[in-house]
């Protein structure tokens, strides 16, 4: 992906266009993109590779969640913003923060 935003500059911006149609849904993925947004523009100034990787990783985690927030039942949205984006930002899969309704998630699975 590194690669092709460098043969593509323009991918950048639409892909950031794209989550931030969600902004103000979650302030857990507004605190991610916004992050996102910073460490974006260290990148330019020559950040590790390491970093590099860990901020198309977490491209990735900020377009599923916009996608999740705009399209997915509520209980599915709030648990994967608050498990993948929040606290240890998304490193201890399968985790999902106190009070999230589990059932809902299941059901949903279940439905396809």
């Amino acid at each position: 992906m590194l690669r092709a935003l460098a043969r593509e500059p323009e991918a950048l911006p639409a892909l950031l266009e794209e989550v931030e149609l969600a902004a103000g849904a979650s302030p857990t993925l507004d605190a991610h993109v916004t992050g996102l947004k910073q460490r974006i523009g260290a990148l330019a100034h020559g950040e590790p590779q390491f970093a590099a990787r860990r901020t198309v990783e977490d491209l990735g985690l900020a377009l599923q969640g916009s996608l999740l927030v705009r399209h997915a039942p509520a209980a599915v949205s709030d648990a994967f913003c608050a498990a993948r984006l929040g606290g240890e930002g998304g490193r201890a899969f399968g985790t999902l923060p106190a009070g999230a309704d589990a059932t809902a998630i299941v059901e949903r699975a279940l439905a396809a």
